[in-house]
């Protein structure tokens, strides 16, 4: 079965976008999934298609009418599909999420335009609010593309190696370990030597132990959570390498 995504935008001609280049640009053109772009100006008001108007309580900017909202969501089959709402006052997403929205039959993001959607529409549709980082962008679309993307990759016949998932960044709480290829030796830095030594139970304890170093040393969000599930107190790795800006 095609995963289904629809973007619920102002600017349909921004997708697929990136989107439609290497694996998920492939994995379009093969139908492991879909894209339909619905541009919520067809559901605007009046001869100019109006979508928005100025906030309640006065402030700058406008706001994204209900109806129009409404009603562009009601044009839609969602068939079992989840609504997603990027924005800044969301829940950060997780690759949790990317994995369950990943596992069903697709999604529906609304990109918002303006100073956002109004509330009202939000909770009568049962949006998830989710945020893709703490900064602000001109519009929604470039954040749907962030999670379609997550999403897409992970699907069936996607990526070429299906360990490729398994062993990335938050697959088990923590960050990815850190990554080397040839030349061995470069600019005076030599690549660890459990990497080169072809003892594979060594390397995955190096790898997991590295993981833990630098996930407490960059994200110590991650490695609380990761404390909390797995009662680890210290990263198991010593030596000058314990350092996570030198194990990168």
């Amino acid at each position: 079965m095609t995963w289904q995504a629809t973007a619920l935008t102002l600017f349909p001609a921004m997708f697929p976008g990136t989107l439609g280049q290497s694996l998920a640009g492939r994995a379009l053109e093969r139908g492991i999934w879909s894209m339909e772009a619905r541009d919520m100006r067809d559901y605007g008001l009046g001869r100019h298609r109006v979508v928005d108007d100025t906030p309640f309580g006065g402030g700058a900017g406008m706001v994204m009418r209900p109806d129009v909202v409404a009603a562009a969501i009601a044009g839609i089959e969602r068939a079992g599909r989840p609504l997603v709402y990027p924005t800044p006052r969301g829940r950060p997403l997780a690759q949790a999420d990317i994995r369950r929205y990943a596992a069903g039959p697709g999604v529906v993001v609304l990109c918002g335009r303006y100073e956002g959607v109004d509330e009202r529409v939000l909770e009568a549709s049962g949006a998830e609010q989710v945020s893709i980082g703490d900064y602000i962008l001109s519009g929604g679309e470039v954040a749907a593309t962030v999670l379609l993307d997550a999403c897409v990759r992970l699907l069936p016949g996607v990526m070429g190696s299906g360990e490729s998932a398994v062993e990335e960044s938050f697959a088990d709480g923590l960050l990815e370990y850190p990554l080397y290829t040839k030349p061995a030796q470069w600019d005076g830095r030599d690549v660890p030597e459990v990497l080169l030594s072809g003892h594979h139970a060594a390397i995955a304890k190096w790898r997991h132990a590295a993981s833990e170093t630098v996930t407490q040393a960059r994200r110590p969000d991650l490695w609380a959570a990761y404390q909390a599930r797995t009662g680890q107190d210290t990263p198991r790795i010593a030596g000058p390498r314990a350092d996570a800006d030198r194990l990168n």
